[in-house]
């Protein structure tokens, strides 16, 4: 079972490279939640992610046969980048599987730091299955994403930086995907402060550890689907099951909605940047998914910062659907002259913003003496959106909300 002292260990090896990332409160998500919330500022870290603390240490322990023979490893992108980074330091030669989906910033980080990537599989469980066979081909060595206690033990490095830099708190919330990082943290603070509550957060999309700790065996799902692409595994390890059960507290989920809300407040709020699966301990703070007193001191691991802009700007539109500051609707108009002006001139006395204006009369599903008229416009908040329906409605038009 994974140890202080191995986390201790891990210290040593990984400080020449890993960051002691920033801890700070947060004033506005203080205000928001009640709790007197830290966070865990893990996004700053290099390569982006937590992933280059149990990375390096486990390349660190390899004996000399294993560094000559090389390194494997799967990977959505974050492991893989401190897999790379790691390898590239110690003159060790690194293979990254990827899925084909992986996000394309990931992929390219990964090759700049100096691996060998190939992309195969759908998800990160066909990704690794095809990093097992060349494993076994090209006699290399398997540097397991999570669910090795050298890799925890690099990632519970992380923790140790908490009870430093916060020593009086009361709660921590970590995202977890394959469990790693949970593991080593958890083991981090409940050997030094066994009275803190470690609280464990996955996607809805993604959520095999509480059905795993609830069978009391790795319980693996069916399919992942869900933004925070960097904890989207069908399944949480053996060993990383073996010391959650000791060690968490407790575990949540969050879903895809609150998980874009959390990473555009936190743009918005603290201009700080994260991935899908940074913002989720943030997530299950503010949607409340577990119990907390008012006043009590959280802190909330933002484990990444690794999101492709492709996808950023779509998850951001979905934050601001969630405050109320974006609406999508349409509008069946009669095919004649005015209408268009009348409609923009209720949205202009609402004091709405327009967007985008989409007028289709072609379609077919629109009749042949109307139009279709699709309108994206900015609203202050969800009262300023549900204001501007019921002005819509009130001057006899059908509108239909789209987001």
């Amino acid at each position: 079972m994974l140890s202080l002292a191995d986390i201790r260990e891990a210290r040593e090896r990984v400080s020449g490279v890993a960051r002691h990332t920033p801890l700070e409160r947060s004033r506005s998500f203080s205000e928001m939640s009640g709790a007197d919330l830290h966070l865990k500022l893990e996004n700053f870290q290099r390569t982006g992610a937590f992933k280059i603390r149990g990375a390096m240490n486990r390349i660190q322990t390899l004996s000399e046969a294993e560094r000559e023979a090389g390194v494997v490893t799967a990977s959505a992108g974050n492991h893989a980048q401190g897999v790379a980074l790691a390898a590239s330091r110690a003159g060790v030669d690194a293979t990254v599987v990827m899925p084909k989906f992986a996000p394309v910033s990931k992929v390219k980080a990964t090759r700049g730091y100096g691996a060998s990537v190939r992309l195969e599989g759908v998800d990160y469980d066909e990704a690794q299955a095809y990093a097992h066979r060349l494993e076994r081909e090209e006699d290399r060595t398997y540097v397991h994403a999570f669910d090795d206690p050298v890799v925890m033990a690099g990632q519970g490095t992380l923790g140790l930086e908490i009870v430093d830099d916060c020593p009086d708190l009361d709660t921590v919330v970590v995202p977890i995907g394959g469990g790693g990082l949970i593991s080593g943290v958890a083991v981090a603070i409940k050997e030094q402060l066994p009275d803190v509550r470690v609280v464990g957060v996955q996607a809805e999309g993604a959520a095999s550890a509480a059905k795993s700790l609830e069978a009391g065996e790795v319980t693996e799902i069916d399919s992942v689907d869900t933004i925070a692409d960097g904890i989207a595994t069908r399944s949480v390890g053996e060993e990383t099951l073996k010391v959650m059960a000791e060690y968490v507290d407790e575990v949540v989920t969050v879903d895809d909605r609150e998980i874009a809300l959390a990473l555009t407040l936190l743009l918005e709020r603290v201009k700080t940047l994260v991935e899908g699966a940074g913002a989720v301990a943030l997530a299950a703070v503010l949607s409340e998914a577990f119990e907390y007193d008012d006043g009590e001191t959280v802190v909330a691991a933002l484990c990444g910062g690794n999101i492709d802009l492709n996808r950023l700007g779509t998850v951001v539109r979905r934050g601001l659907v969630q405050m109320g500051r974006y609406l999508k609707i349409t509008i069946d108009l009669k095919d004649r002259p005015g209408e268009l002006e009348r409609v923009s001139s209720i949205v202009a006395r609402t004091g709405a913003n327009v967007y985008a204006v989409h007028h289709d009369r072609t379609s077919r599903d629109v009749a042949v003496n109307a139009a279709e008229l699709e309108l994206e416009l900015e609203t202050d908040d969800a009262e300023h959106a549900a204001d501007i329906v019921d002005a819509l409605e009130a001057e006899g038009y059908d509108v239909e909300i789209l987001s």
